[in-house]
């Protein structure tokens, strides 16, 4: 199975897009934090169209790989300029918090403050499904250019997908309880929630021959008497464990507990690539 940067930035477009879509669908999270992962990851699927283009394959697989990482790119530039035009409607969820703390103030001090305007119609989340459905698609035809079974291709572009788009999106949620802080936990939990998920598909994925597995045993040559595979391992299990670790950060009380946890999926995501990236090399025809 080659390792390619196209295949790599359109699994990470479409698996953050998708994870965008699991956070926003809750209308909780403010508007900013859609913002910034649409133009993350748009940024990501223009640059998977850039290295399809510059990259020597042919054929109708690599030609729909490149035209999903345009649609990837365009889909979030679009669900991006929605979300910016009907900014003035803000997020319910969120409203409807600062209600109950203003509620809550005004109990104490009896003293009232206006609620916030709903100016016109919510941003449709259902909009950010758009750009990972094409994602998806054109992973399906990259499974066909970057060799091997293609059944496992798929379920090895699939899993490294969703596992990475959920832990770079737990990650960026992490920061944003920097701008709202008042934001509840239930968010970032859901998303690390899924990254304990997908590990094991992931994981028996690469486990499946030829895989991590078979580099170890020395069946497949790394060229440094398995230490590529052992290294493979390592991060298999790192991840796992930073995993488990910010779990059980999200659980204490204090609010540095958030940013002790993204201080720990800021290392998942080195393990978590690290997990998909060095067997694709190894394995690279």
């Amino acid at each position: 199975m080659r390792l390619d940067v196209a295949s790599v930035l359109l699994q990470w477009a479409t698996g953050g897009l998708l994870f965008l879509w699991v956070t926003t669908r809750r209308r909780v999270v403010g508007l900013g934090y859609g913002w910034l992962l649409r133009g993350v990851y748009g940024a990501l699927g223009l640059g998977a169209l850039v290295a399809g283009v510059a990259a020597d394959d042919s054929g109708a697989a690599a030609t729909v790989r490149d035209a999903a990482a345009a649609g990837v790119a365009l889909a979030a530039i679009v669900a991006l300029a929605v979300s910016v035009s009907r900014r003035g409607a803000g997020v319910r969820g969120q409203r409807a918090e600062r209600t109950r703390r203003r509620a809550r103030v005004a109990a104490m001090t009896g003293r009232t403050r206006d609620v916030d305007p709903d100016d016109g119609a919510e941003f449709p989340v259902a909009l950010d499904l758009v750009a990972p459905v094409i994602g998806v698609a054109g992973l399906l035809a990259t499974a066909s250019v970057v060799g091997g079974p293609y059944a496992l291709g798929v379920l090895r572009l699939l899993s490294g997908m969703l596992l990475m788009g959920a832990v770079s999106d737990a990650m960026l949620l992490g920061h944003w309880y920097l701008v709202q802080p008042g934001l509840s936990r239930a968010p970032i939990k859901e998303l690390v929630t899924w990254c304990a998920a997908v590990w094991p598909v992931s994981f028996v994925a690469w486990c499946l021959p030829d895989g991590g597995i078979q580099v170890i045993t020395g069946a497949v040559d790394d060229g440094w008497s398995g230490l590529l595979g052992w290294t493979w391992l390592v991060c298999a299990f790192t991840t796992i464990g930073l995993i488990g670790a910010t779990w059980f950060a999200l659980r204490e009380r204090f609010y540095s507990a958030v940013m002790a946890a993204t201080g720990l999926l800021y290392l998942a995501i080195l393990t978590a690539f690290g997990m998909d990236l060095i067997p694709r090399a190894v394995l690279a025809p």
